[in-house]
């Protein structure tokens, strides 16, 4: 038997229905014993933070919405099923009545590291420092939307006193830094 190459292609799905998209991949490709033709399916995701009713709250956001990753080897009848799977509307980069078109290996890489860079490195620390004289906008709590500018920084508890201006008048907040974003 000939050595098997798998390369990258990418799927593109139903907008939201991409965690769906991969489940389905994955049934259908052991349903029809084709494991060795698809090796991974992927959704590159990336955590944030996000403060929701005062409470700090980890998310996973998806890298690229709208598409699947999948590691496969398009012989026979594999194309067609990844193709015909529910939600999924093709390749991306196929063209009528072409092989679709695999990704090259320096994209894979970096969408690759890019996924494990992300998954190691982003925990709380990764917060954006902030700087004083720095214009921000509000982003979570009462004062949602308004903008002000840092008055001072307290990194130790990942504060920030921001100058804040409402009905005419100006007013200090004391905001964590994930309620902020620069602008």
């Amino acid at each position: 038997m000939s050595e098997v190459t798998k390369q990258w292609y990418v799927l593109r799905v139903a907008g939201g229905r991409e965690k769906k998209a991969k489940e389905y991949i994955e049934n259908e490709i052991k349903r029809l014993k084709l494991q060795d033709h698809v090796s991974q399916v992927l959704i590159p995701t990336e955590k944030i933070y996000q403060v929701k009713n005062g409470k700090k709250v980890s998310k996973d956001r998806i890298y690229f919405p709208g598409y699947v990753l999948v590691e496969a080897d398009l012989v026979g009848e594999v194309e067609h099923v990844l193709r015909n799977i529910p939600n999924v509307s093709g390749f991306l980069g196929e063209t009528k009545g072409s092989k679709p078109m695999a990704l090259r290996l320096s994209e894979v890489n970096r969408i690759l590291g890019r996924v494990d860079e992300l998954s190691e490195v982003n925990n709380e620390e990764n917060v954006t420092p902030f700087v004083v004289g720095e214009p921000v906008k509000v982003t979570d709590g009462p004062f949602n939307g308004f903008d002000g500018i840092i008055e001072e920084v307290n990194e130790d508890k990942k504060k920030l006193k921001v100058m804040v201006k409402i009905f005419g008048r100006k007013t200090l907040l004391e905001l964590g830094f994930i309620q902020v974003e620069k602008e």
